[in-house]
């Protein structure tokens, strides 16, 4: 925290400053107020005068104004509010009123004191001198004035400020920044990138920037022309003694035109508890309203009523299709290595498509260009090590990551000899390099692999893994327009094998291959329209299954599913529109074209009637390249806000979506053994339509945020299955699925605080998914052609994350999950047909297993800050499920001597104990 001198100087950070107000002098207005609080009264003499208030709210909680006063100028009203209050206040030339409280505002500067850091229009930023990239500014300072563009003694029109926010310690981009002015009020955001552009009037400004954890800074600038401002940023670190005075800006959850959108950063992912003390992000995003999972230990998520395959996961604009290790047990993000994470769950923008329920966008960090750093980590059961650094004399930074583990001690200790010859391992590792051309082309290159292998006691093995690489160039046309364009490769296979029995020795395999290539552009045309379009295309290459011999003596004969190909492309085109300064437009479009390709040969089948092996009519074969099928269609984005104060907004949005590609399971979660399906002539592309509304309120000085959302989905074409359905090595699978409709709604509560020593957040979700199929051409419909739940129905979820900082390194840190429990189909009775006992199920999903509740508790402990220290060690040890509740993940029944027996299967039936070691070199 500050002291008082920083204090005074933080609010007189302005050429000259007076006690008394200058600007409004001459007007003259009737107040009369009664007991009012003193940010009402604020407010209200802001709109009479036109001036502009700035106080910490938490020093004025307890002072209510009572003056009566007729044709009063403001510095008259001014005295005799503050008369004998203990309050201070102070304004200058622009009508901008300080109040202070205990301590008294020197109006007087050194002469000294101001020594400005001048930007010409020849030096804007960037020394270009032997083709070099050298940023001017390392910090803001508060007491400088900072001049930008050529002085030509016309400062009238306006002019644009751009460049690059970054973090001081390592030079990292930092995205989602907030830069404003408040005379007139505009503002912009930092891109992933750390980029901004701000066109404001020329002349003297105030400007202020803030972002997440960042210590917030006012700049005094003099705009005279076009230039660049690169500024650093300082990490944010609490002091009870720190004195803060606050510009009553609107936040920016009420003030961006972003809903259904969260965000969180690394510091706040790395302080939830999770299983074997392992960061996990995406446990973390399972903690948001309107995000379920169908139980322990599962991969993949649903997203306000979506299946799993529904969810977009992109890494650093990789496509990952299984995001875990070890089926579900760890997430497969290196947490080391990441910057942040971005879920949209309505409002996509429309620079995506392909899925119809929600975006995930993990981005990795940059690598540290000023310093080699580093960071370890040991637990009982994963080893880490990540390093960063600079190259080239910093015009090239470098991080990579690795993880892996080594969990067999686990498995070999277990008493069931059924297991305890399992064995059971992981690995990632990730590249990210980043290299300035110039000052306008910049150079990204990401790499990505992760492998999975789990032997199931010398039986059965199996294996699956991600691996990606892509390459990024962006180009700044000028201050408005740039652009990026990416081109990559992604894979994704597994394989289950065994040789057990030599002659019945067997692997069973899939993959899917991925290009893709896209360009992203973005122009500012001004302070009202803010442009983004581009063009993206995927092409896809599957190979379905494919069952072999393994081995010399196996006897197995090959089955091997034809590939598939096709080619998904997009072009779209989004405008942010300003309307006024409370009411924003974004829309957009983006216009998807799928084209089937060939070879492939397509069965066609009797109209009217259900496709079966039986009604298959006659088989068409296709040539390579040869399009089979094509599919396009528009889809709408479009979002409203209205902000009814300054701390509390509205917002509407509307989305259509269409996903092309299916994941085919026997599973409700992501599992090794998924099978990915293109659309066809055979089956329709799934379609989806989203309503949502949102109301967002800001308390105590935006440092607690609410929120509700209510939202309803319409769902077309989504694949079911028919009972008994074959999904692996079904050379036509169209006949074994159901085209379905479905829909989901919901509301979503979230209270989050973002200050102080207790942080964290709490949300509510309410939501149901129901499917229908009553297409007569079907077949035989699902409990009688009514709706009836999705496997992922799970109408409440309760979440709460706390974490409270007893000092700056010790702090402990919690959560509590409550989920009702998803929908099963049981078996209702048995019956004897032939002298064989069947049994009699009830509806699909008529009921739930038990509801699902769990406690975590964590305390993490880090070592001295000393800022000369080398090596920095923190601790973090818990317990994961304090109550061993017995959570049931899964219900099953088995016909043991003519009766059916029920049991619950439990991933975690007891407190499992962690504990983990980090240091940071």
């Amino acid at each position: 925290m500050h002291s008082s001198q920083n204090y005074i100087t933080l609010l007189l950070c302005l050429l000259f400053c007076i006690t008394k107000v200058q600007g409004q002098t001459g007007k003259r207005m009737d107040c009369l107020y009664e007991n009012c609080p003193f940010e009402k009264f604020a407010d209200s003499i802001e709109i009479k005068y036109g001036c502009h208030f700035y106080f910490d709210p938490s020093e004025m909680n307890d002072f209510n104004v009572n003056v009566n006063l007729m044709q009063a100028t403001l510095p008259q009203l001014l005295e005799t509010v503050f008369k004998n209050t203990g309050y201070h206040y102070t304004a200058d030339p622009f009508d901008r009123v300080f109040v202070t409280s205990q301590i008294t505002i020197k109006t007087k500067l050194p002469i000294s004191l101001f020594e400005p850091d001048t930007y010409t229009g020849n030096n804007r930023g960037f020394d270009e001198k032997e083709n070099g990239f050298e940023e001017k500014l390392k910090v803001a300072t508060t007491n400088k004035l900072y001049e930008i563009g050529k002085n030509t003694g016309h400062d009238a029109g306006k002019a644009t400020i751009s460049g690059y926010i970054r973090d001081i310690r390592n030079g990292e981009a930092i995205g989602g920044a907030t830069l404003y002015i408040d005379t007139p009020y505009i503002t912009t955001h930092t891109d992933q990138f750390g980029y901004y552009s701000l066109t404001i009037p020329k002349g003297w400004h105030a400007l202020k920037i803030s972002s997440m954890g960042k210590k917030d800074i006012r700049m005094q600038i003099a705009l005279h022309a076009d230039g660049k401002l690169n500024v650093e940023l300082q990490d944010y670190v609490e002091n009870l003694k720190e004195v803060v005075v606050y510009n009553k800006e609107k936040s920016a959850n009420i003030k961006s035109m972003q809903m259904g959108v969260v965000k969180l950063n690394i510091k706040a992912i790395k302080l939830v508890p999770v299983v074997f003390g392992e960061t996990d992000i995406l446990r973390v995003v399972l903690t948001l309203p309107g995000v379920t999972s169908v139980g322990e230990a599962s991969s993949g998520f649903n997203v306000r009523g979506g299946s799993t395959d529904q969810n977009l996961i992109l890494f650093n604009d990789a496509t990952i299709y299984n995001p875990s290790h070890l089926f579900g047990f760890f997430s497969a993000f290196d947490p080391d290595i990441i910057k942040g994470i971005e879920l949209y769950k309505s409002a996509i923008p429309e620079k995506f498509g392909g899925r119809l329920s929600s975006v995930l966008d993990v981005t990795m960090k940059d690598g540290n260009t000023k310093n080699w750093t580093g960071v370890a980590g040991i637990s009982p059961l994963t080893s880490k090590l990540t390093l960063e650094g600079p190259l080239n004399n910093g015009k090239t930074s470098i991080i990579i990551g690795g993880r892996t583990t080594y969990s067999d001690w686990i498995l070999h200790s277990l008493p069931n000899e059924a297991y305890n010859k399992s064995n059971a391992y992981f690995y990632d590792l990730n590249l990210h390099v980043t290299h300035t051309i110039n000052a306008k082309n910049f150079l990204y290159l990401t790499g990505y692999l992760s492998r999975d292998n789990f032997n199931f006691n010398n039986d059965t093995t199996y294996k699956y893994g991600n691996s990606s690489i892509n390459l990024k160039w962006r180009h700044l046309f000028n201050d408005h327009f740039y652009g990026v364009i990416t081109a990559g490769l992604d894979h994704y296979e597994y394989a289950v094998s065994s040789q057990f029995i030599p002659v019945n020795g067997y692997k069973l395999g899939f993959d899917i291959n991925q290009k893709n290539f896209r360009a992203d552009f973005n122009y500012k045309l001004n302070n009202r329209h803010a442009l983004n379009f581009g063009f993206t295309s995927i092409y896809y290459l599957l190979h379905p299954g494919s069952y072999t011999p393994q081995g010399s003596q196996s006897l197995v004969t090959p089955n091997i599913v034809p590939k598939e190909q096709a080619l998904e492309s997009a072009l779209y085109l989004g405008d942010t529109y300003t309307v006024s300064s409370k009411f924003s437009i974004d829309a957009g479009i983006h216009y998807s074209i799928f084209n089937y390709l060939g070879p492939h040969d397509i069965y066609q089948y009797e109209t009217g009637v259900p496709k079966t092996v039986n009604t298959i009519m006659d088989t068409v074969s296709y040539k390579a390249g040869k399009i089979i099928k094509t599919y396009m269609a528009p889809e709408i984005r479009i979002s409203v806000k209205y902000e009814l104060s300054s701390t509390s907004s509205i917002k509407l949005s509307y989305n259509t979506m269409r996903q092309y590609i299916h994941m085919l399971s026997n599973t409700t979660a992501i599992s090794p053994t998924d099978i990915w399906k293109l659309s066809d002539p055979n089956i329709q592309p799934q379609m989806g339509e989203q309503y949502s509304i949102g109301y967002y309120k800001n308390l105590k000085a935006n440092t607690i945020e609410t929120s509700v959302e209510v939202y309803y989905k319409n769902i077309f074409h989504y694949l079911d299955y028919k009972s008994g359905a074959n999904l692996v090595l079904n050379h036509h699978i169209e006949t074994d699925v159901l085209n379905s409709k479905g829909k989901a709604y919901g509301v979503e509560f979230l209270i989050k605080k973002t200050a102080g020593k207790l942080n964290g957040w709490l949300s509510y979700t309410y939501s149901r998914t129901f499917l229908k199929t009553d297409d007569p051409s079907e077949g035989q419909p699902i409990n009688k052609g009514t709706y009836y739940p999705a496997d992922f129905d799970k109408p409440h979820s309760v979440n709460f994350i706390g974490n409270y900082q007893f000092s700056h390194r010790v702090s402990i840190s919690g959560n509590v999950v409550f989920s009702t429990g998803r929908p099963i189909t049981l078996p209702l009775a048995t019956f004897n047909i032939g002298g064989a006992t069947s049994l009699y199920y009830s509806d699909r999903n008529e009921y739930r297993i038990p509801d699902y509740f769990r406690t975590d508790l964590s305390l993490n402990l880090d070592g001295n800050h000393k800022i000369k220290q080398k090596i920095h060690n923190s601790w973090s040890l818990g317990i994961y499920n304090l109550t061993a509740r017995q959570n049931a993940y899964s219900v099953y029944f088995t016909n043991v001597n003519g009766h059916v027996q029920g049991y619950q299967l439990s991933i975690f039936g007891t407190a499992i104990p962690f504990i983990t070691y980090n240091l940071k070199f």
